[in-house]
């Protein structure tokens, strides 16, 4: 396995960062995960644009350009499949401020570090995707706009670990968060829908959640399918109240859930039709690594 670190590839022994990389010691930097899929990368530019446009609020630089990212994530997927021998794998592209002192000031890190990661990944059991998981309601709330905006994907990640906590602890698989408000958010990394007579809602961005690559694909999906869709409130009445409920994320994909707190729901038709498109949506949505000549 070869890792990509400011423009080096290293073997995965060899793959290291400084301690005082301010990624490290504060959680300052951004990331994406992105999915490959027979040897074609799925949504990469909406994961990249997401990546530059999440840099740009915390005043990160990034290094390279828009085309020369592009360049070395493929180049560096391209290397680890041949060299792995494998069609599918996981892209995790971190930036984070770089090395700097022991201080909070950014302005101490002179360089960012990039740092592109290709391996395998598999979040959940093939059963889960068939049976279904369990979930809590968190009594972690997710931080408002005004204190760390959800819409960021950065390396602060310590709420959404704290509320997973909570869901091991009660023997889930996630725990959805909701806001100050008591408006259902999200879960710890992953969209929520819920399907309630024939139409799929999920929550809207300015509740307080990241607007997903997979959670935007089904909404596409639905539309595609014939299939009513929209972004609305949410309360836990509504929640709990669903006929269906799934969950979506680069990692999980679209898992259908079984259980929240101690109330069942059944894996319906609508949950189904989605996870048996989504293969064909994702042969269409691809960029492929290797290009014919």
């Amino acid at each position: 396995m070869k890792v990509f670190i400011n423009g080096k590839l290293l073997n995965k022994e060899e793959a290291k960062i400084s301690v005082w990389d301010h990624g490290f010691l504060y959680g300052d930097g951004v990331f994406e995960g992105i999915r490959v899929y027979n040897n074609s990368i799925f949504k990469l530019d909406e994961h990249l644009i997401r990546l530059y446009d999440s840099a740009r609020v915390i005043e990160l630089s990034i290094p390279y350009t828009y085309e020369e990212m592009k360049n070395h994530l493929i180049n560096t997927v391209k290397i680890n499949l041949e060299e792995e021998k494998i069609e599918n794998a996981y892209i995790r592209l971190v930036v984070s401020r770089g090395e700097g002192d022991l201080g909070l000031d950014p302005r101490k890190c002179k360089n960012p570090t990039v740092i592109i990661i290709v391996d395998k990944i598999q979040l959940y059991p093939k059963e889960f995707y068939e049976k279904g998981l369990k979930l809590i309601i968190s009594s972690y709330r997710r931080p408002s706009a005004d204190i760390l905006s959800p819409r960021i994907k950065s390396l602060n990640y310590l709420n959404n670990i704290l509320a997973k906590i909570e869901a091991n602890n009660a023997n889930a698989q996630e725990a959805i968060m909701l806001n100050q408000n008591g408006y259902i958010t999200e879960c710890t990394a992953d969209n929520i829908f819920i399907v309630h007579n024939g139409k799929v809602k999920t929550p809207p961005a300015y509740v307080g959640i990241l607007e997903g690559i997979t959670r935007e694909s089904v909404l596409q999906m639905c539309k595609e399918l014939n299939i009513e869709s929209e972004e609305v409130i949410i309360d836990v009445k509504d929640l709990l109240t669903a006929q269906e409920v799934f969950i979506t994320g680069t990692g999980a994909e679209i898992v259908p859930i079984k259980q929240i707190n101690n109330i069942e729901f059944n894996i319906g038709k609508t949950t189904q039709k989605l996870i048996e498109y989504f293969p064909e949506f994702v042969r269409k949505n691809s960029t492929p690594v290797f290009v014919k000549v």
